[in-house]
């Protein structure tokens, strides 16, 4: 039973990953020492690169009775590899669709044995 569970969790896998159209690099603030210099400052460095995802949008509006225009939000996930560890305050760079566009994580992951759901927010700068 336990190995029947497995491989329908491993298909139930492939077909995920299969609507990966997109692809991940991940930034991270690291300490760099500069060996001429001999100075260690904060230096973005990529942690992962070229990792397959894909990314979901959904559109949520709130309209309220008031004189100011009504209020709209995106809500951005990325679907990715249940192996992946991302650190909270990376920097995720995704492309999909022609569009490549930075994000920061958001809240905690939401791990299957099939996938990981992450909720991103759009990157202004690092905290």
């Amino acid at each position: 039973m336990v190995n029947a569970i497995k491989k329908a969790q491993q298909r139930a896998r492939k077909a995920i990953e299969a609507t990966y159209f997109g692809t991940l690099t991940v930034h991270e603030m690291q300490k760099v020492k500069d060996e001429v210099t001999k100075l260690t400052t904060q230096k973005e460095v990529v942690t992962l690169e070229n990792q397959p995802c894909r990314l979901s949008f959904e559109t949520l509006s709130a309209a309220d009775q008031s004189s100011t225009a009504a209020h709209i939000a995106q809500v951005t996930k990325l679907f990715i590899s249940p192996d992946i560890k991302i650190k909270p305050g990376s920097k995720l760079t995704v492309t999909q669709d022609n569009v490549t566009t930075d994000y920061v994580r958001s809240g905690f992951s939401a791990v299957y044995p099939t996938h990981q759901e992450i909720m991103l927010e759009l990157f202004k700068e690092y905290a």
